[in-house]
C-alpha cells in the first residue's frame, strides 16, 4: 500500500480503537481496582503475543534492549496504570481530553532527548494547550471537586507515551510493528505485570469477585484490541510516518471518547470544553507548518 495512504488509514483505525480505550478502562474499574486492570491488560496481551514473539526469538534485538525497555516501560507499562487510578477520579471523557496533549510532549521530548528542531510556532502551541489543561485541572468535576491530581496523572501518561513513541523512531525503527509489540509484551512485560497483578490483590480477591468473567470481558477487549493490536498499528504508523504525524492520534481520540462518555451518561462542565477546546486550538495551531525535523 501506498505510505501516505496507509498512514492515514492506520492513523484513523488507532483513532477509533484507542479513543474507545477509556470507557473500556471506565467499564473495567466497574470489577477490578487500576492496580488490577493495569497489570491485567499488560498481561493478557503479553499471554497473546507470546507464541509469536517466541517463533521470532532470534530476531530479538538484543543489542537494542535498553531502548526496548524504555520503549516498553514508558509507552506499555506505566501508562496502563496511570490512566486507570486517574480515572477513579475523573471522567472517560476527560482522560481522551487530556491525552490529546501527546503531541506536545512528542515536541518538547524530541527536542530535549533526541535534538529534533523546534519552532518558536509550536512553543506557542504549547503555551496555548498547556493553559487548556489547566483550566481542566482547576474547573474540577461534576460535582465541583478540584481535580488536580489526576490531571497530573494523566499528563505523566501523555509524557510517557511521547518518550516511547519518539524512542521507537529513533533507535527502533527497523524491527517490524508485530514484532516489535510481541517483543515488548512477551519478553518485557509479562514478568512485571503478573508481579504487579499478585502485589494488586487480583488472586486474593478472585472469590470475593462475583463479576469476574464480565470484568475479565472488558479488560480483554482493552488488552486485546487497545493495547495489542493498537501498539501494532501504532509502530506500523511509525515507521511509515513522523513521530509528530503518529500522536496526530490523539487529536481524533477525544471525539470518540466522548462520544462513548455521553452515551454512557458522563457530562461536561462548560468550562471543562473551554479547556478542552483551548487544548484543540493549540494543537492545530502549532500542526499549521511543518514540524520536527530531526
Amino acid at each position: 500500500m501506498n505510505p501516505e495512504k496507509e498512514k492515514w488509514i492506520l492513523l484513523v483505525l488507532l483513532s477509533v480503537i484507542w479513543g474507545s480505550s477509556f470507557i473500556l478502562i471506565k467499564k473495567s474499574l466497574e470489577h477490578f481496582n487500576p492496580y488490577e486492570v493495569g497489570a491485567l491488560r499488560v498481561l493478557i496481551a503479553g499471554i497473546i503475543l507470546l507464541p509469536f514473539a517466541l517463533m521470532n526469538i532470534r530476531k530479538f534485538p538484543t543489542k537494542h534492549l535498553k531502548w526496548l525497555i524504555l520503549a516498553a516501560v514508558t509507552g506499555n507499562f506505566i501508562p496502563m496504570f496511570l490512566f486507570p487510578i486517574a480515572e477513579t477520579e475523573v471522567s472517560s471523557s476527560i482522560a481522551g481530553i487530556i491525552n490529546s496533549m501527546m503531541p506536545i510532549f512528542v515536541i518538547i521530548v524530541g527536542a530535549l532527548l533526541w535534538k529534533f528542531q523546534t519552532t518558536k510556532r509550536q512553543i506557542i502551541g504549547v503555551v496555548i494547550s498547556f493553559s487548556g489543561a489547566c483550566i481542566l485541572a482547576f474547573s474540577g468535576g461534576e460535582g465541583g471537586q478540584f481535580k488536580l491530581i489526576p490531571i497530573l496523572l494523566l499528563l505523566l501518561a501523555t509524557l510517557c507515551y511521547a518518550v516511547s513513541t519518539t524512542t521507537v523512531k529513533s533507535k527502533l525503527n527497523d524491527i517490524p510493528a508485530k514484532i516489535l509489540s510481541a517483543f515488548v509484551f512477551s519478553f518485557v512485560l509479562i514478568i512485571p505485570s503478573m508481579v504487579a497483578l499478585v502485589f494488586a490483590g487480583f488472586f486474593n480477591n478472585l472469590q470475593m469477585n462475583t463479576s469476574l468473567w464480565e470484568g475479565l470481558g472488558f479488560v480483554s477487549l482493552l488488552s486485546i484490541f487497545g493495547t495489542g493490536l493498537a501498539m501494532m498499528l501504532n509502530y506500523r504508523l511509525l515507521s511509515v510516518s513522523t513521530p509528530l504525524f503518529a500522536s496526530t492520534v490523539t487529536l481524533l481520540m477525544p471525539v470518540v471518547a466522548i462520544i462513548w462518555g455521553v452515551l454512557d451518561g458522563e457530562k461536561l462542565t462548560m468550562m471543562q470544553g473551554f479547556g478542552a477546546l483551548i487544548i484543540l486550538g493549540g494543537l492545530i495551531f502549532l500542526r499549521q507548518m511543518p514540524t520536527v525535523k530531526k
